[in-house]
């Protein structure tokens, strides 16, 4: 398959996981009644620093800085692989998913939240799962439409 658009820099990739990020964050709570596991990536983030009042900005923060580091490697891998960037999105989102999940083990166990409402158990939970391949497809449609 020929190659759709010209090369994918650094910044337009950076900024694209970013805001793909920031869309993910500011869907949270409709995931969350949608799946009925009130599971948050930006509690993750943000009450593995602090359990203050701050917490939720400082988890934003990070969950968009995440995003602009996936969105980086995503263009190298894009760069390497050609064809189709919005195929190649979904694709890149959901082996990061499936490769990082297994990490649950060690955030159930050793995060200094586990236990809060927004952090339940996720190692073992199938809505927890089905929550995260949405949130990362929904991260790898908005990446695939942004770059």
């Amino acid at each position: 398959m020929e190659r759709e658009t010209a090369p994918l820099s650094r910044g337009r990739a950076a900024l694209a996981g970013a805001a793909a990020a920031t869309v993910w964050a500011l869907a949270e709570p409709l995931d969350q009644r949608a799946f009925g596991f009130p599971y948050s990536d930006v509690a993750l983030l943000g009450k593995a620093v602090t359990r203050g009042r701050f917490w939720r900005p400082v988890g934003l923060g990070l969950h968009i800085a995440n995003g602009a580091i996936a969105g980086l490697a995503f263009q190298q891998v894009d760069r390497r692989i050609g064809g189709s960037r919005r195929r190649n999105a979904m694709v890149f989102a959901m082996v990061e998913h499936v490769a990082l999940y297994p990490l649950t083990l060690l955030t159930d166990r050793f995060h200094p939240a586990r236990g809060q409402p927004d952090l339940p158990p996720l190692a073992r939970s199938r809505r927890g799962f089905a929550q995260a391949t949405f949130r990362h497809a929904f991260f790898g449609f908005v990446l695939g439409r942004l770059v």
